[in-house]
């Protein structure tokens, strides 16, 4: 067996074993594009090879999706997936998983009229709000993981001849998600225990706000009473052990939605809906977004905003080293779930229940109450850099170093 060969085992091992962690008698959901098919038929073998009932895939090809963007009719773009919401519900209400094997193509809809992916987009949204709320309390297990694609390995390695671009994008892909490295699942119960340390660390404190400054931010969040610092590990309903999240650097929670004063710049650029938005700033008031500027994207951007009332306002805030594995590999990845984990970042949209105390048992009016912002969206965007300083505020006004210079400071 080829080292590449044994790495992808690794990999679909990873996915399964602790990714999803499937159990015996369950339900696995792939959701996939084509060309990682032979990724895809590895994770299926050892999903049953770990007791799953069933495993269904569901594929997905970018160039079909590009030929809807450029030929359909603009009423094509109202209309949700019911069949998918359908089937997603009934596998979280089964306690079933599901694996999202992603592989985005960062400009896959560049040049498509904004207006057409903000209505495709708020559709799909609408139709998914109740399963968005079931993972969002934790009530199945579900991953995230990548594998390359020659349009996304051009993007990120345009200097390199178009024959070693995917490669190198699995060399990066293995590197980020501990596979090559010795055990592979053993890095990952020590790199899991060296994150909850840190949420235990956030959690003792009950900070009531925090104090972001940077080069083009200063930016105050509050923090909801009860919130709840989480990091890569999750809990599911049935009490399955999953990380929704490979590769993850991060401990997160969310922030109360009426608390956010001040201005943030973005630091790396935002693939959403397949296009890209850089270079960006957001002005908060009394936690609702008030000011949108953007040199690239936006009107991509604003239509992001607009998509509800919610999407005014923040949903996670999050915390990374600028020294992360990812950040230190100093490639930028043009996709959410590499980049995020290189950089502080806080999300647009819907807050998880999982981080208020009690909020997985608490109903959508229940967290509105307490303070979490509830929309049809949750985009993620990076704040972070090397100068970023992070300051904790007490209950009693004092202020404690969280960050300085863009790395822990405790």
């Amino acid at each position: 067996m080829s080292d590449f060969q044994t790495k992808l085992e690794q990999y679909a091992e990873l996915a399964v074993r602790v990714g999803v962690n499937v159990q015996a008698g369950q339900k696995l959901i792939i959701n996939a594009p084509i060309h990682a098919v032979d990724f895809v038929r590895l994770v299926t073998r050892k999903a049953y090879e770990a007791g799953a009932l069933l495993v269904k895939v569901n594929w997905g090809d970018d160039q079909v999706t590009r030929m809807r963007y450029e030929l359909a009719p603009d009423e094509s773009f109202d209309i949700g997936p019911k069949w998918y919401a359908a089937e997603m519900e009934e596998l979280a209400e089964n306690q079933g998983a599901v694996l999202h094997v992603v592989s985005d193509d960062p400009d896959l809809l560049k040049g498509i009229d904004s207006k057409r992916i903000a209505a495709s987009q708020k559709a799909s949204s609408i139709v998914l709000s109740k399963y968005r709320e079931y993972v969002q309390s934790d009530k199945m297990s579900w991953s995230i993981v990548a594998v390359p694609s020659e349009s996304w390995a051009a993007k990120v390695f345009p200097e390199l001849p178009a024959e070693e671009q995917v490669n190198n994008m699995w060399d990066y892909i293995f590197k980020a998600v501990r596979v090559g490295e010795g055990d592979t699942i053993a890095a990952w119960q020590k790199h899991v225990s060296l994150l909850n340390e840190k949420a235990a660390y956030l959690n003792e404190k009950a900070y009531k706000q925090l104090h972001y400054v940077a080069p083009g931010t200063d930016l105050t969040i509050g923090l909801p009473e009860g919130h709840l610092w989480a990091a890569a590990d999750s809990i599911s309903e049935r009490g399955d052990a999953f990380i929704a999240n490979m590769p993850t650097e991060e401990v997160f929670t969310a922030p109360l939605k009426t608390d956010v004063n001040g201005y943030v710049s973005s630091t790396k650029p935002l693939s959403y809906g397949g296009t890209i938005i850089d270079n960006f700033k957001l002005t908060f008031k009394d936690g609702r977004i008030v000011g949108v500027e953007a040199e690239k994207g936006q009107d991509t951007l604003a239509h992001l905003v607009e998509m509800d009332e919610g999407a005014h306002y923040l949903g996670e805030v999050a915390l990374v080293p600028h020294r992360s594995p990812i950040s230190e590999s100093n490639i930028l990845y043009y996709n959410t779930l590499f980049d995020e984990n290189a950089s502080n970042h806080l999300a647009i949209g819907s807050a998880y229940a999982f981080n208020l105390q009690g909020g997985k048992q608490m109903n959508r009016e229940e967290l509105t109450a307490r303070g979490l912002n509830n929309s049809l969206v949750h985009v993620d965007f990076m704040i972070g850099s090397g100068e970023m300083d992070i300051y904790g505020i007490t209950q009693d006004g004092q202020q404690e170093p969280i960050f300085k210079q863009g790395g822990w400071a405790f």
